[in-house]
């Protein structure tokens, strides 16, 4: 275990120490709205087929087969984020996922070719096109000899694309393990991008030379070919209690690192720390009720004071023979800047075939 925890510093502190730039933001807006519901503080706990996106480790806990489906709109519908997993047990000691994420604003007018060359205004000239992002991501996870101690792999396919004017290709890989105790105290750490993710941009340079000159000053250059994805480490301990058999409740705490300066609640040169907090509580193994807070921002007023922000979420579930349905109110700014977005997602069971 020493081991693995040294691995995993010595990689992050070697990809940190000369990339500064980030990419691939659409991968860490989460999946499921059980765990949205929770401020995505889950990493600790989670055991079903989205722990392929929150630890691969926690697949090993996987009885049957399972399938989720996520969707959700941001910006006022503007945005499009989907998601589908699907993961298995390969045998008592190990198990297999592969998730797909795709988030896209579509039907956008392109208005480069409004006026023609003689100064006309053609809106015949205008089409349609969409910006989208993928994220396929292939998982594996195995029990290890100690006892309750679990890892898990990810290894991730990034496709861009932006209309017929630019698109990149870029991999990835996570690394993560999962504790748990004989008293139901659960540990969880998910480094993502541990390599760092390389996205490799190619551009159409033909449409690039229709628009270049469009506004002066602006777009004069190519942007950049190479977007690098700095790691970023997510450590959890989570609890959970039964009360009269009936009831049980698991809170989790997460700390959400990123090895850069910004405006989180705590900010250094070499890393900054969010934490994230949230319950569950159920009643009878069926229906859920959950909350959390999570997303603490020091944000600069315009009298150049600090005022800190924050992501409240809450949200309910309810399971049945198999079927999971769950519903989550968040959003992906703070209490007061974006608008809120209702989030559903479904899982399935495969025993409800039998």
């Amino acid at each position: 275990m020493k081991s693995i925890f040294t691995l995993v510093l010595i990689t992050v502190t070697l990809a940190t120490s000369a990339q500064t730039k980030y990419s691939n933001e659409f991968m860490n807006i989460g999946v499921d709205a059980a765990a949205l519901g929770m401020s995505n503080a889950v990493t600790a706990n989670t055991k079903d087929v989205n722990a392929g996106y929150w630890n691969p480790a926690g697949l090993v806990n996987l009885e049957e087969k399972q399938l989720a489906l996520m969707h959700s709109s941001y910006f006022a519908n503007i945005a499009n984020y989907d998601y589908v997993a699907f993961a298995m047990p390969l045998d008592d000691r190990s198990a297999f996922g592969i998730s797909l994420i795709r988030f896209a604003v579509d039907d956008i007018l392109d208005t480069t070719q409004l006026i023609d060359d003689q100064g006309n205004v053609n809106y015949d000239r205008i089409s349609l096109f969409s910006t989208a992002d993928y994220g396929l991501t292939f998982s594996y996870a195995r029990k290890l000899p100690v006892q309750g101690l679990k890892y898990g792999v990810n290894a991730k396919v990034i496709r861009r694309i932006i209309g017929d004017f630019a698109n990149s290709w870029g991999f990835g890989f996570d690394a993560a393990i999962q504790f748990k105790t004989g008293n139901n105290w659960e540990f969880g750490i998910m480094a993502r991008d541990i390599t760092t993710t390389f996205n490799s941009w190619s551009y159409d340079e033909d449409a690039f030379e229709r628009i270049k000159n469009a506004v002066e000053g602006q777009n004069q250059e190519l942007p950049e070919t190479t977007e690098i994805t700095i790691p970023k480490l997510q450590i959890g301990i989570a609890k959970s209690y039964t009360f009269h058999y009936d009831y049980a409740l698991r809170a989790e705490i997460d700390l959400n690192v990123r090895f850069a300066q910004n405006n989180d609640i705590v900010s250094t040169s070499f890393a900054s720390i969010n934490p994230a907090l949230g319950f569950e509580f159920g009643y009878i193994d069926m229906v859920y009720l959950r909350g959390g807070v999570g997303n603490f921002q020091n944000e600069l007023q315009i009298d150049n004071s600090e005022s800190l922000s924050f992501q409240p979420s809450f949200g309910i579930g309810f399971k049945y023979n198999g079927i999971h349905v769950d519903y989550a109110f968040t959003d992906i700014g703070d209490q007061s800047a974006a608008l809120y977005s209702n989030v559903f997602s479904l899982k399935l069971d495969f025993s409800i075939f039998r």
